[in-house]
């Protein structure tokens, strides 16, 4: 395999946008992307690609924390940064893995009346779009999804589109905007904190994200790892997984928790027990008052059992377009605190709990026992 990667994104800088002509205004008043885009190590890169097969140009690493991403953000970055926010808008913001899903249907429900119909009819990331997903869709990976889905025009027709910006789509949009990322706050547009929207940021421990983060990248083909758990244990503690670094990425959120439009919850304290104390605080962030029968019925929604299957919420369209493998872990898997212990060995733990120790040191940032 050539690698490409080292010619072309080599101290890549982001390029004027194509649309420059048809968008003058909004284009002078962009704000220069801050951070230098690299390209990751290239032996490195060479091992990477050969494990996350999903990726065929390279990944690439971001300003000065380095933030791993493959090589579609760069064209991303910038448009991203910029994108417009309005007033209204709600965040989901979470690193991959850390109850992001069941946040959202939460959030999206307490902010539409409990309408339990359309969240049932209308499929989750429809209702809650994934600002970054584009960037995760190489187009090789897109031809290959058009080609074994050529004799189904509606599934063809849908794979066209997957890979369309949702910060585009999102700008059309004459509707409330509701918004999934998993970047961290320094990527995201330096206005967040005073645009007036919500934001709610979810942190998990690490252990458990580690785990599930595994069998997400093992199920869907865009991400595409072929290897197994203590493999992908040494990728991500090292910080060579999309989205990473972890810990970094946690900081910033637990730096902004005190901003009056930032919630900042631990999915260990969602879960189980204290899922009705989880729903009432995040309606109070929200502005938002149910009835105690309302408040029983969104509880009872959100019960895991009940959750998992939920088709709207397991990408179920998802799967029959052949992204996600049908052999592998569900989207929703088991919603548990400590399923890490099925996985992590002694070794491996010790390694794990030196990490955290580590990563703790001058922060009061702490998860719930």
């Amino acid at each position: 395999m050539s690698l490409s990667v080292e010619s072309e994104w080599t101290n890549y800088t982001i390029p004027e946008l194509k649309d420059k002509s048809n968008n003058q205004q909004y284009q002078d008043n962009m704000l220069p992307f801050p951070y230098e885009i690299r390209n990751v190590d290239a032996n490195l890169n060479m091992q990477l690609m050969k494990d996350f097969s999903g990726e065929r140009t390279g990944f690439v690493e971001v300003g000065p924390k380095k933030w791993v991403f493959p090589s579609g953000y760069t064209k991303a970055a910038q448009s991203i940064y910029n994108f417009k926010l309005r007033s209204d808008d709600v965040f989901v913001a979470t690193f991959p893995r850390s109850g992001t899903t069941w946040t959202q249907e939460m959030v999206w429900l307490l902010c539409n009346n409990l309408d339990f119909q359309t969240a049932a009819k209308v499929p989750l990331n429809d209702r809650f779009k994934f600002l970054e997903f584009s960037c995760f869709i190489h187009e090789k990976v897109k031809e290959e999804f058009l080609k074994e889905n050529m004799a189904n025009p509606e599934y063809y027709k849908i794979v066209q589109s997957i890979d369309n910006p949702r910060w585009e789509t999102l700008t059309k949009s004459p509707e409330r905007r509701f918004i999934k990322t998993h970047l961290p706050f320094s990527l995201l547009p330096p206005s967040l904190p005073q645009a007036g929207c919500k934001i709610i940021y979810v942190a998990r421990n690490p252990k458990d994200v580690a785990v599930s983060f595994y069998h997400w990248n093992r199920s869907i083909r865009t991400q595409g790892f072929l290897g197994d758990f203590r493999k992908y244990w040494s990728y991500f503690h090292r910080n060579l997984q999309p989205w990473t670094p972890y810990w970094e990425h946690l900081k910033e959120g637990w730096n902004m928790r005190h901003e009056e439009n930032i919630l900042f919850i631990f999915y260990e304290n969602m879960n189980k027990v204290n899922l009705r104390q989880s729903i009432e605080k995040i309606a109070a962030f929200l502005g938002r008052s149910y009835s105690v029968e309302e408040l029983d019925q969104l509880e009872s929604y959100l019960q895991f059992d009940n959750f998992k299957n939920n088709k709207s919420v397991n990408l179920d369209l998802i799967k029959k377009l052949g992204i996600i493998l049908k052999d592998e872990e569900p989207f929703v898997r088991k919603g548990k605190n400590g399923g890490w212990k099925d996985y992590f060995d002694n070794d491996i733990d010790a390694e794990a709990n030196e990490w955290i120790e580590k990563n703790l040191i001058g922060t009061d940032l702490r998860f719930p026992a």
